[in-house]
């Protein structure tokens, strides 16, 4: 019988939390960000250009994470992820202070593509770290750890942010990111040095890593410019799906020829990878719904402020943190999983189906009850299901496997915005857009209605992630890490030396 013991159940499981503890310091940068930086947009706007320009800030941030997440994943797998995270943390302490520092939209933009770059690899190669730190069994407590902070960090960032802005100036949005960043740096630095790593046989696949690149930034660009900024038959749409298409049609005759190629077809043909990307992608998608429509909805109906509004999220926040400690502890406990995300996207699905019914006389009592019971679904679904994929794959992929669940998790938010945003501007009529910034009582059936067929839409997108999400495999979650095999490029960077990890 496999021995049941784990890093964290040994007397030195302390050694664990403290290089866990700065993994997820170098995380928080990236989390508080958009968070922070939502409250200052309308200020920037003011200072370097227009509304309309400024959402440019915004979208070159995710483009350029989601396009460089395959390339952070690879290159961590290939060359060691310890220094490769220290390098994107310390790339997107740099922008940041430039960011504060830019002196009209433009150069902002650019660095806010350096920044999202600098997220992506921040994002990716974290979340691998922690799959070489501790067991599968244990990654489910681990990953609610984590949820844990996001949740807080989302309901904090824009009271941060609303207070940097207003005592302040909009460029210290920017400039709180360096005591936070420096001391995750300085956390990382603290672990013992890793030794060296052998070279990679084959090159990277730097061609396909591009066209992968280009493509993903074409195609998101042309879900959250398409019906907003231009018409979905304009020049500018089409050019961009053409431009979609081609390089998609490149990137797969470059990676059937590559010898290490950038994107694992191998991986995705995988059911314990391809069905968590597939949900993943979905449960992201009807996420939006919540994150985007609820405020809106609540600012019309009942008067609330920007800021009330966003502070009456917590409810769904507080619901992820609970669902995924406790759904955590569970997996750590059992070693079972498949029903976590089974359950969470069923109450995501009712949850969305009672806002629908609820949207047509919202209350915020209503409305919090319905955001509790999403984010007690929600809380069960993301990460049980990246536990689910670091369980499967061996570490030697782990860094890619993490970029992938990035990668949809990116690609559903962009379709989600793109899709949610038509189907609300379709309910919703011209009389919203024509309002421009006030929302009286004129388009307050309007934004009701279009709030409405967003819920209405999101349901069912939660409930065909269930579906999918039935088909999982449920591997038997080890309770030691994998030992790292040879050419498994510095699994071990992250794990304390003392601790053995023979199964």
């Amino acid at each position: 019988m496999e021995p049941q013991e784990t890093l964290t159940d040994r007397p030195d499981g302390i050694r664990v939390a403290i290089p866990f503890a700065a993994i997820v310091l170098a995380m928080l940068p990236a989390v508080l960000d958009q968070t922070i930086l939502a409250t200052a947009l309308p200020t920037i706007a003011g200072d370097l250009g227009s509304l309309s320009d400024v959402s440019w800030v915004v979208t070159a941030y995710v483009v350029a994470a989601a396009a460089s997440m395959p390339l952070w994943g690879k290159l961590g797998d290939r060359h060691g992820r310890k220094l490769l995270l220290e390098t994107s943390l310390a790339t997107f302490i740099v922008s940041s202070a430039l960011c504060a520092a830019a002196q009209d939209i433009t150069e902002l933009v650019v660095l806010r593509m350096v920044q999202g770059a600098a997220a992506g690899g921040l994002m990716t190669l974290a979340m691998a770290a922690v799959g070489d730190l501790v067991s599968p069994r244990e990654r489910g407590r681990y990953q609610g750890y984590i949820a844990a902070v996001f949740a807080i960090a989302t309901v904090v960032g824009p009271l941060i942010g609303g207070v940097l802005v207003e005592s302040a100036s909009w460029r210290w949005v920017f400039l709180v990111n360096l005591p936070v960043g420096i001391a995750a740096l300085a956390g990382l630095r603290l672990r013992p040095p890793a030794p060296p790593t052998e070279r990679p046989e084959v090159p990277l696949d730097a061609l396909g890593a591009a066209l992968l690149a280009a493509a993903t930034a074409a195609f998101m660009l042309t879900c959250i410019l398409a019906g907003d900024r231009y018409a979905w038959d304009s020049a500018q749409i089409l050019g961009l799906t053409v431009a979609t298409l081609v390089l998609s049609g490149a990137l797969l005759i470059r990676e059937r020829r590559a010898a290490d190629p950038i994107v694992p077809f191998h991986l995705l043909r995988t059911p314990a990878v391809a069905i968590p990307s597939v949900a993943l992608f979905l449960a992201t998608a009807a996420l939006f719904a919540i994150t985007v429509f609820v405020p809106l909805l609540l600012q019309t109906a009942t008067g609330a402020t920007p800021t009330e509004a966003g502070l009456l999220l917590a409810p769904a926040m507080l619901g992820i943190t609970i669902s995924t400690t406790l759904s955590g502890r569970s997996i750590a406990r059992t070693g079972r999983y498949k029903r976590f995300p089974i359950a969470g996207l069923a109450l995501m699905t009712a949850a969305l189906g009672l806002l629908a019914a609820a949207a047509s006389d919202p209350q915020a009592v209503t409305i919090g009850a319905c955001l509790i019971v999403f984010g007690l679904g929600f809380g069960m679904v993301t990460q049980v299901l990246i536990t689910a994929v670091q369980n499967t794959v061996e570490r030697r992929e782990l860094g890619i496997a993490m970029a992938v669940t990035g990668f949809f998790r990116g690609l559903g938010g962009a379709v989600g915005a793109a899709v949610l945003g038509a189907v609300f501007a379709a309910q919703a009529g011209s009389s919203v857009s024509d309002t421009g910034s006030g929302l009286g009582s004129v388009v307050r059936g309007d934004v009701i209605d279009g709030a409405q067929g967003v819920f209405l839409i999101a349901a069912p997108l939660a409930a065909i992630a269930l579906l999918v999400v039935l088909r999982l495999p449920e591997a038997h979650l080890r309770t030691k890490v994998e030992p790292a095999r040879k050419n498994s490029n510095r699994a071990d960077e992250f794990r304390p030396k003392e601790v053995s990890t023979q199964t």
